[in-house]
């Protein structure tokens, strides 16, 4: 029964949280989809719920208190859902304060207007409620050569977005051990997929290489990050807003590590077969090495292990299958990417710069 009451979605006009919010309408779930807009949030991908009854998109910023309290009280929604953040590390180093400002303060206002609508639910509804705070991976910081983040990994944020996600991540927690609200945390690796804001490192590369522009890579390209293809986290978080513990964290990751400069090749390769009439091909030749960015953290890797030995979850996308199918579509939907190349979808124009990883 409970079920059948929406799901408020904080974010689902941006890259993750749309993808949550077409399978939430595929399953039949309805959801209250609340965004700010900012220039990552587009109505664009979007467009195969638009008219569905089960989503109802409202323009609103998670730190409005007032306005959040008020959808909360108008559609007693069963879960909060929390995608709503500030996301790229370089905006970060270049203006902070709107990672606090969001991240954190934002985080901290909505998880307010959420413990106060659950203390005045019925008893068998705050039994049901779920919060669930969707954060990354990069708040554990830098990995050497081996070894993986598990849940207890200790923090170590080493930007300012990494910091502000780790912020967020402690309120969660001390609103559940302090106030009782029955949270759940996710961390997750780098993802990438359909629909992703072309400024990411794979959609980057993919729209650049199809261009015949340089493909910049960061420093040596000897990064390493596993990746999570967009659709199988989002099938993860639904598991776990489902069946996971309160109060727990799930690392979610892709269980597929690899190095900048290989997954730009992988790209290459796939863009040289699916398109063989390139004039510039082969693609590799546009690569292209830049200088590093102020502390670029070595290596992300996740275990995730106790998703899949609690509730059954593996990926079920590898790197090649995830890949092709993301190249697949920035071919098919050159409509949706020309609308975010000239800033149709929002009435102003964005450039394509240096890569920024998923």
């Amino acid at each position: 029964m409970a079920m059948r009451r929406p799901i408020l979605i904080t974010g689902g006009a941006g890259f993750i949280g749309g993808e949550f919010v077409r399978q939430c309408v595929a399953a039949s779930q309805p959801v209250i989809n609340l965004d700010r807009l900012t220039y990552a949030g587009n109505l664009d991908s979007l467009a195969a719920v638009t008219e569905s009854p089960l989503h109802l998109f409202v323009e609103g910023d998670i730190g409005d208190h007032a306005h959040v309290s008020a959808l909360l009280q108008e559609h007693r929604p069963w879960a909060v859902v929390n995608f709503a953040a500030e996301t790229h590390v370089d905006r970060s180093i270049d203006s902070p304060a709107a990672f606090v400002e969001t991240n954190v303060v934002g985080t901290f206002r909505l998880l307010e207007a959420t413990r106060g609508h659950w203390r005045q639910l019925p008893e068998a509804e705050q039994r049901v409620f779920r919060f669930l705070h969707v954060s990354t991976d990069e708040v554990y910081g830098s990995l050497g050569p081996t070894g993986a983040f598990t849940e207890t990994t200790a923090y170590a944020p080493n930007s300012p977005y990494s910091a502000s996600k780790a912020a967020s991540d402690h309120f969660v927690r001390a609103h559940h051990h302090t106030y009782g609200l029955p949270t759940l945390t996710t961390n997750c690796s780098n993802n990438y997929g359909p629909f992703q804001f072309p400024e990411k490192l794979i959609p980057l590369m993919i729209l650049n290489c199809l261009a015949g522009r340089p493909l910049p890579v960061y420093g040596d390209g000897s990064q390493v990050r596993d990746w999570l293809f967009v659709g199988d986290h989002c099938r993860a978080i639904r598991l776990v807003l489902e069946q996971g513990r309160v109060g727990e964290v799930y690392n979610i990751g892709g269980n597929c590590e690899m190095k900048n400069i290989d997954v730009v090749q992988t790209i290459c390769h796939c863009i040289d077969r699916l398109v063989p009439d390139l004039p510039h091909s082969p693609s590799e030749s546009l690569i292209t090495f830049v200088t590093d960015r102020p502390g670029h953290d070595r290596r992300y890797a996740i275990d995730f292990s106790k998703l899949t030995s609690e509730l059954g979850w593996r990926p079920q996308e590898t790197f090649t299958s995830g890949i092709e199918q993301t190249v697949r579509w920035y071919l098919e939907n050159t409509g949706w990417i020309d609308r975010v190349a000239s800033g149709g979808y929002r009435q102003e124009r964005l450039g394509l710069g240096n890569p920024r990883e998923g």
